[in-house]
This record gives structure tokens, C-alpha cells and sequence, in this order.
């Protein structure tokens, strides 16, 4: 439907709950759309469905149902979202829309609406419309939509957090026998079955590859093509061949792309699969040994071995870098030069780029501010059920030598439980006073963003969802990432639950 013009306080948009009429003020409706794609608010009032995406702007959807007090339903092919204008845009599910109909001020009869409210309906007045065969539709309620919104959702003032280059909150400073003290944080992946990982700080953000992009004439076998992200282009190329591996088998869906920057200017490195961030202990990082540094292969590639798990694990750390050969560096910093100038530009705007860990509960997506993130891992085969504790706790794990408290997003969040449990990951999270593991469905990618593009949270909030500090709105692969607060992750009850097992702990090791 076209976006309606608002020219008349007398013209009224009228629909359908079940088999009543409604009507709302043609100068409060700007548009009617169909039912959107929707992130959905964990833990949200019930009235809240959630989130969509309306031309590049974060929409709060709410169901009418639910602000009347009336059972939910399935939506259908009528279902109707209607965008409001009430000095932020706001949306009502309806189950159908009807018309546009006239009323004079002599025809709204305000004096008997509170008799003809019921349930939870606010009304500011009701007038006749012409009856069609077979239906009870002879009288709109006019629905004084403002109240109707206020008595659902508290609007309580959120203290500003600003969000630093790595998109955490400033924190106090962490004790001496903290673990990222003297420790590196890697990104690892796959590639040819081996576990490679590079700094953090090399690492752009980690995301899918596209089903379709644009092949390069006369490349290189590693040059695999260009696809374009927000706007630019970027070149992709194959890290099997450039660490010397065979042809890759055939795509399976779980291959990401790596951007990093190499000499100004961002690449995607093509990988089998996205493995996990680990806090790397740099007494467990050795150099490479010389009889594989002075080989042409793939090894010359490897910068240094991490040996995770008591040395069961082995990671190859690799440099940007040290990927290319001596000929294609210095093209990429000719032509970074020739595009950009000199370097301290691309420093300043690095400034305004936050970095998130994107992870998934069902169908939705959310993001956790990559400093607060310790690390990812397997969900441990033993956790330590603990009696008499919430059911969100799913249990303890010692996690090298650490007691850590494992919360399960699923049950904190009160969604079903996962039937394939393959992909759910362990997300180890810190804020200033407490330490936990999250578990999540699996883990989806890192995004590094301009602090722009992230829109503040929708203000149809109350305490449930004071937890949600801002929208990524990825308009383009239509995805919606819910910014978490870390600080706000875990409920007063919850934090107090993991100061006793803190201070249980320091009793322990005393």
C-alpha cells in the first residue's frame, strides 16, 4: 500500500482485530507494510515481537493483539504491520486492513467510549461506518494508540555507555594474574583439516561467502574473484593456495572469508571453516623451527606454533604479511598510497571502527564487544551440575585451573531447547566484576563496523531489555545484529549467584 498523506485529522485508517474494527488517525499512520523479518528482543515485554529493518532504519514492531490483551496468533497472508509516526517511527501488527473513511468532529462520539472500551483498550472515541453484508463492522473504535503504547512499555533512562575502538566499555584495570596479561588473542580457522589463527588485530571482521562473485580474467589460480562489502570492492583469494595446499573439496557452506589489511588494503582470505578466538599465552608460542622456516612451501608462511591443551593442540600462527610475495606487497602499498595518501588517515577513521563477536540463538543474531570477549571454545563434554541453583546455570567447568560458571543463553533467555547441539560454542565473557561462559548455538562471525552504523536501541524498552545497547543493521545482506551489554548480560540475581562462587573460589586457593 502506498504511504498514506496525511492531509485531514478527520480521516481515519481502519482494521481488523479478530471480528472489531478499529481506526487510528490517518496523521499518525505514515505507511502500511506487509509483516517484516523481525530480531526478536530476548526476554522483551510480550507485546514487543521485535525488530525489523524499514529503508536502512531500526523499526520496533509491537502486536496490537497483545496491547489489547487478546490471545496471539500465526500471522496470515492478510497480517499487516502499521508504521506510526509519533516522533519516532513505531509499528502495530494488525490481522488485516481495511479502509480509509471520513468522520466530522459531529459523528466521533467521545462522551459513551469508556462503556464501549473492553479489556485493555484505551479509546479516545468511536464512530459509524458504513455496514457490509454478513460482517459487524457498523462502529470503529478510535484507539488512543500513545496510551496504549505507554501502559506496555516503561521507558526508564539508560545510563550512556560509550563505547571504545574495540567496542567495550572502559574497564578498571585488570588484576596481575589476569590471563591477558602477557597473552595474545588469535582468531583461528581451518584450512586443509589444520588450525591456523591470526592476531586480532590483523583481523577486519570474519563473514560468509557470497553465492555468487565476480571472477578475475587471467588471475592467479589463488585469486578467486572480487565481491563487494559496503560499498567497495574486495579481493578474495584462496588461503589453501596460498599455503601450498591442494584444490579444496567441494563447498559445503561452512567456508568464511577473513578481511584483514595487508599494507593498507583489505583482503579476504577464503578459509574452510571459522574455528574459535583463543587467549594464546605467549610462553606457549614458539617460533617456527628453523628446518621449516627455510622451506619455499606453505611453511614459510607460518609466523609461529601455539601449543593450546598442554601441547594437544597445535595452531600456525600466521602474518598478513608474511602471505604474499615480495613483489605483490609492495603493488598493494603503491596502489594503498595512490588511493588513500599517506597513512595516518587510515589510522584516524580506524578510530570509529568498533569490533563485535556475533553469535546466534536460533534464527536471531546478537553481538558481544570483542574486549569483553576471553575467548571461544567447544562446549565442554563435563559440567558440574550445582544443586539448588537457577535453572539458567547449567552447571561449573574447570577451565585451566579456573572454576567458571557456565550459563546457558538458551534457558537464560527462556527459548527451547537445541536439538542439534553440534555448532553451540562456549563464549567466555568478562566485565568488570565477573567472569562466565555463555553458551550459545554456534558462533557466526566478527564484524568490525563503523561506530555510525550502529543505531541506538529501540525506546519501546523496559528492564528486560535494558540489555540491548544498539542495532547493527546490515541492510544490504538483510541482517539485524542485536549489540549486547555485557554488563547488563546477566540479571542482579544472577551476578550475585557468581559473586559467591568468586568468593568461594578465593577461599579455596587461600
Amino acid at each position: 500500500m502506498e504511504p498514506i498523506v496525511k492531509n485531514s485529522s478527520d480521516r481515519f485508517l481502519t482494521f481488523l482485530i479478530e471480528t472489531q474494527l478499529y481506526a487510528l488517525r490517518a496523521e499518525d499512520v505514515s505507511e502500511v507494510m506487509l509483516f517484516p523479518v523481525l530480531a526478536h528482543i530476548p526476554q522483551g515485554p510480550a507485546a514487543l515481537l521485535g525488530v525489523a529493518n524499514l529503508r536502512g532504519s531500526v523499526l520496533p514492531v509491537a502486536s496490537l493483539r497483545e496491547l489489547l490483551g487478546k490471545p496471539a496468533v500465526a500471522n496470515t497472508p492478510s497480517s499487516r504491520a502499521i508504521v506510526l509516526d509519533m516522533g519516532s517511527a513505531v509499528a502495530i501488527v494488525v490481522d488485516a486492513v481495511e479502509t480509509l473513511e471520513t468522520a466530522t468532529q459531529e459523528q466521533i462520539e467521545t462522551h459513551s467510549n469508556e462503556f464501549a472500551a473492553a479489556d485493555a483498550e484505551k479509546l479516545i472515541g468511536i464512530f459509524s461506518v458504513r455496514q457490509k453484508v454478513g460482517q459487524n463492522k457498523s462502529v470503529a473504535k478510535i484507539l488512543d494508540i500513545k496510551a496504549l503504547l505507554e501502559s506496555a512499555f516503561i521507558n526508564r533512562a539508560r545510563p550512556q555507555r560509550q563505547l571504545t575502538a574495540t567496542g567495550a566499555q572502559p574497564r578498571t584495570e585488570r588484576a596481575a594474574g589476569d590471563d591477558a596479561k602477557n597473552a595474545e588473542i588469535l582468531v583461528t580457522f581451518e584450512v586443509a583439516g589444520q588450525e591456523f589463527g591470526l592476531p586480532l588485530a590483523a583481523v577486519q571482521e570474519i563473514i560468509p561467502v557470497p553465492s555468487t562473485m565476480t571472477h578475475v580474467a587471467r588471475a592467479e589460480a589463488v585469486v578467486l574473484g572480487v565481491i563487494s562489502v559496503r560499498n567497495s570492492l574486495l579481493p578474495l583469494l584462496s588461503l589453501r593456495g596460498l599455503l601450498g595446499f591442494g584444490a579444496p573439496p567441494v563447498a559445503d557452506g561452512s567456508e568464511k572469508i577473513v578481511v584483514v589489511k595487508v599494507a593498507g588494503t583489505e583482503v579476504g582470505l577464503v578459509t574452510d571453516r571459522a574455528r574459535s578466538i583463543v587467549v594464546a599465552d605467549s610462553e606457549l608460542v614458539d617460533p617456527v623451527p628453523s628446518v621449516l622456516a627455510a622451506r619455499t612451501g606453505g611453511e614459510s608462511r607460518i609466523k609461529a606454533i601455539y601449543r593450546g591443551d598442554g601441547g594437544r593442540r597445535l595452531i600456525s600462527i600466521l602474518s598478513p604479511e608474511q602471505l604474499f610475495r615480495e613483489d605483490v606487497m609492495q603493488k598493494l602499498v603503491t596502489s594503498h598510497k595512490t588511493q588513500h595518501g599517506p597513512a595516518a588517515s587510515s589510522d584516524v577513521a580506524s578510530h570509529a571502527e568498533l569490533i563485535f563477536l556475533v553469535f546466534k540463538l536460533g534464527n536471531d543474531e546478537f553481538g558481544l564487544p570483542i574486549d569483553t570477549v576471553v575467548e571461544v571454545a567447544q562446549v565442554p563434554a563435563q559440567i558440574t551440575r550445582v544443586p539448588k541453583t537457577p535453572k539458567f546455570l547449567e552447571g561449573v567447568v574447570n577451565l585451566r585451573g579456573e572454576v567458571l560458571p557456565v550459563v546457558d543463553q538458551r534457558r537464560r533467555f527462556d527459548m527451547p531447547k537445541l536439538e542439534n547441539t553440534a555448532s553451540r560454542r562456549l563464549v567466555v565473557i568478562r566485565t568488570e566484576r565477573h567472569r562466565a561462559g555463555l553458551i550459545v548455538d554456534s558462533v557466526a562471525d566478527v564484524l568490525r563496523i563503523s561506530a555510525d552504523a550502529i543505531e541506538p536501541a529501540p525506546d519501546l524498552t523496559d528492564d528486560t531489555t535494558r540489555l540491548v545497547r544498539g542495532v547493527i543493521n546490515l541492510e544490504k545482506s538483510q541482517r539485524l545484529v542485536l549489540v549486547l551489554d555485557p554488563a547488563e548480560v546477566l540479571t542482579r540475581a544472577e551476578q550475585g549467584l557468581l559473586d559467591t562462587f568468586q568468593a568461594a573460589g578465593k577461599k579455596t586457593n587461600a
